[in-house]
């Protein structure tokens, strides 16, 4: 364990073995640091009321925040909780924000995200494992980022979305519906414009299933006109898997809407 005698450590807080923290740090809090995890100087990690739980092996570069109150006007300084898992990247300024007390008092990531420079997840929200979020990107409260999502620069997620698993979301865009698992959003509003097909190669899906899937989504982005004929259809038309019952079930959860084109298939927004 290294702790540079410039930083600024509370006493309720828990350092594993071999942790490292550089100069001019602020660690205060309830704050429980997991072996092997580096923070870089400058950065602020917890606060004066909240309770952070980091996991092993988690890097924290420069000036970022992790660990800070919500931005909700609402919050009187409740004792909620932010759990972060292991393996995880923070670089530079980035900020991931303690929940308020208006779900289950949890913001919750898991284990080997990259949040590049200037990310921020708001309160409450839930991310999951192997999530890459890439620079200026901002998630509101109450998220939900599901496993394996990749996120480009500059995007900004209204309150309350969710982004199904295996999907990717390019650059500069802006999202307040749902973003459908295995698909390919853009846009300002985001519209799910195709199947993942190459990041669910990657990520070792077969050539079948990599079919299948994308036949499910086409029948709901643009094959349908209801969400009940889309269901039929898929049912009828695809393969039964594992992957296409959590679509379908993604779909028929959602709560904000799926981010789809206008039009034709205008009637599985609802």
């Amino acid at each position: 364990m290294k702790v540079h005698p410039s930083s600024v450590l509370s006493p309720d807080v828990e350092l594993g073995p071999d942790v490292e923290i550089g100069p001019y740090c602020l660690i205060q809090g309830k704050v429980k640091i997991g072996k092997g995890t580096i923070i870089e100087g400058h950065a602020t990690v917890g606060s004066r009321y909240g309770v952070l739980e980091l996991g092993e092996n988690n890097h924290i570069f420069p000036g970022a925040v992790i660990g800070g109150p919500p931005q909700d006007i609402t919050y009187k300084s409740e004792p909620t909780q932010l759990i972060i898992g292991s393996n995880n990247t923070f670089r530079e300024f980035s900020t991931v924000n303690l929940a308020t007390n208006k779900g289950d008092g949890k913001t919750e990531m898991g284990n080997n995200c990259y949040m590049m420079a200037y990310t921020h997840v708001g309160h409450d929200c839930k991310i999951g494992n192997n999530v890459i979020i890439a620079n200026d990107t901002h998630i509101g409260g109450h998220c939900v980022i599901e496993d394996s999502v990749t996120i480009g620069g500059v995007c900004a997620f209204n309150q309350f979305t969710r982004v199904g698993k295996n999907a990717f979301i390019a650059g500069s865009s802006v999202i307040n519906k749902d973003i459908l698992p295995f698909s390919r959003a853009q846009g300002m509003y985001a519209l799910v414009r195709a199947t993942n097909k190459v990041g669910l190669a990657r990520k070792g899906f077969s050539k079948e299933e990599v079919s299948n899937v994308h036949k499910a989504i086409r029948i709901f982005i643009m094959g349908s006109s209801t969400l009940e004929e889309a269901y039929e259809r898929i049912a009828k038309e695809c393969q039964p898997s594992e992957n296409i019952n959590y679509l379908v079930q993604f779909v028929k959860q959602s709560k904000r809407g799926i981010a789809i084109a206008r039009g034709k298939s205008s009637e599985l927004e609802e």
